[in-house]
C-alpha cells in the first residue's frame, strides 16, 4: 500500500476516535481533541491527492476510497453536530443528499466509461464545509457577535456551494444522463 492510500486509510481510522471525542463530554477538552482529529483528517485529504498525483501513485483503491473517506468524515461530523444541537438537520440532509446524488451519478458514468473528476465548485464546497464544521466542533456559541456572524456566513456559504456544485456537476455531465 502506497503513502497516499495509507493517508486515506488513516483518515478513516480517525473517524471513530473523532466521534468519541465529539460525543463524550467526560473527556477533558473533548471538543479540542475532536477539532484536532478533524483537522488532521482534513489535512490527510489534502495531502493524499497531491502526493498521489505528484509521485504518480494514483490507484483504483485511492480513486474509490479517497472520496468515500471524505464523505464518511464529513457526514460523521455533521451527524454529531446535529445530535449536539449545533446544526439544523435540514442542512445535513442537503449535504448528504448531494453526496449521494454525485456518488450515484459517478457510478452511472463509470459504467459508461466516463470518469467525472472533482470540479472547482466541488473543491471550494469542501473547503467551506470543512471550515464551517471545524468552527461548529468547538462550540463558541454566541460568545462574540463577530464570530457568530462569521460562523453563520461560512455555514450558509457551504450550503450554497453544496447546491451550486451539484448543479455544476449535473450540467457539465448531462450527457451521462441522456444514456439513462
Amino acid at each position: 500500500m502506497n503513502l497516499p492510500n495509507k493517508l486515506t486509510v488513516l483518515r478513516v481510522v480517525f473517524i471513530p476516535f473523532f466521534i468519541v471525542a465529539m460525543m463524550c463530554k467526560a473527556i477533558p477538552y473533548n471538543e479540542w481533541i475532536a477539532l484536532g482529529l478533524f483537522i488532521a483528517a482534513a489535512l490527510t485529504d489534502m495531502l493524499d491527492g497531491k502526493i498521489a498525483r505528484k509521485r504518480n501513485l494514483v490507484t483504483d483503491f485511492g480513486k474509490f476510497m479517497d472520496p468515500l473517506a471524505d464523505k464518511l468524515l464529513v457526514c460523521s461530523a455533521l451527524v454529531c453536530l446535529v445530535e449536539l444541537d449545533r446544526l439544523p438537520s435540514w442542512m445535513v440532509i442537503v449535504i448528504i443528499a448531494r453526496e449521494f446524488v454525485i456518488s450515484g451519478f459517478r457510478l452511472v458514468a463509470a459504467d459508461s466509461g466516463v470518469v467525472i473528476a472533482a470540479s472547482y465548485w466541488g473543491k471550494v464546497k469542501t473547503v467551506f464545509q470543512m471550515i464551517a464544521t471545524g468552527m461548529l466542533i468547538v462550540n463558541f456559541g454566541t460568545w462574540n457577535t463577530v464570530h457568530f456572524v462569521f460562523e453563520k456566513v461560512v455555514l450558509y456559504a457551504a450550503i450554497g456551494l453544496t447546491i451550486i456544485s451539484l448543479i455544476d456537476y449535473l450540467i457539465k455531465n448531462r450527457s451521462v444522463l441522456k444514456d439513462m
